[in-house]
């Protein structure tokens, strides 16, 4: 039979306060009895875990590091064999792919080159157009009536309808000399220049404030007859005499030989009558002007106007 002395001696034997009744575990004892039992327990299995035989416990972490991740990778790969199910798909993004940006502006492009080349012959037959409707007459050096067809010295309606205006320019004091250029066809007795000289004088011009030239078998050399006159003479700014679809490719050949050109087309004539006439001499003259553009050249068409 045990006392009460002894009673209570068993129970500090088993790390429990003295007030506590015979019989009495640490799993009954009081909660923090409990929570510094476990303490105890877990503080004991830390050390044992962490105990190598050299004593090295930084070694002993990294090694239970190193076992932990093995675990994990090896747990991973056992979970993966053993699933079934194909691994889910990455998430699309929402905006379109770069690539696809690229197609998408390089099309835009291809469209508006595209509309770009149809569209500047367009613009460039408006410009031929609202040339001709332009009258400028400026204070010039001389004026420059460019050839026609002429049969036997006498100009054709064309021919003579810029003589007219030039003369009427002439008489307006637009400029003191009027220059008659043009060359002949093979066998004719006259040229475009001569033929011109000579109509004017007999409307009243004088021979001396008349300057010929009779050479020029297209516009692109006739002006460029016209331009050594320039140089000889020292002159600088003209106004140029033609049809009024004329008006645009002539100034531009002019101003490239260095004459500060500007138009006054003839109002009457052939070339402007009939709308189909006009319709045809824009579209001649537009074509005209980008082959001159691009070669440098004049492609001009004849066109046997009665």
């Amino acid at each position: 039979m045990r006392t009460a002395g002894e009673g209570r001696g068993d129970n500090r034997d088993e790390g429990l306060p003295e007030d506590y009744a015979p019989g009495t575990t640490a799993e009954t004892a009081h909660p923090l009895t409990r929570e510094s039992a476990d303490l105890q327990r877990t503080q004991r299995f830390t050390r044992s875990a962490g105990d190598t035989p050299n004593g090295a416990d930084g070694a002993s972490d990294a090694g239970s590091a190193d076992r932990t991740r093995q675990f994990s990778r090896a747990d991973y790969q056992a979970t993966a064999d053993d699933s079934d199910e194909p691994p889910a798909a990455p998430p699309r993004s929402a905006t379109p792919p770069r690539p696809r940006r690229r197609r998408f502006r390089k099309r835009w492009i291809v469209v508006l080159v595209v509309l770009a080349v149809a569209l500047t012959p367009v613009a460039t037959w408006g410009w031929v157009w609202n040339t001709a409707r332009q009258d400028e007459r400026p204070r010039s050096d001389a004026i420059i009536v460019l050839g026609a067809s002429q049969y036997n010295g006498d100009p054709s309606p064309i021919f003579e309808a810029r003589l007219q205006h030039a003369a009427d320019l002439y008489q307006e004091g637009v400029a003191p000399v009027i220059i008659t250029v043009g060359g002949n066809q093979p066998g004719d007795n006259y040229t475009e220049g001569g033929a011109g000289r000579d109509w004017l004088v007999q409307t009243g011009v004088p021979t001396e404030q008349i300057v010929a030239i009779g050479e020029g078998s297209d516009t692109l050399r006739s002006i460029e007859a016209v331009a050594g006159v320039f140089n000889e003479r020292s002159w600088e700014s003209a106004v140029i005499v033609s049809d009024p679809w004329h008006s645009l490719r002539s100034r531009q050949i002019a101003r490239d030989f260095g004459i500060d050109a500007e138009t006054s087309p003839a109002r009457s004539g052939p070339a402007v009558r009939e709308r189909e006439t006009q319709l045809w001499y824009i579209t001649r003259e537009t074509a005209s002007l980008w082959y001159y553009w691009i070669f440098g050249d004049s492609s001009d068409i004849v066109v046997h106007a009665a």
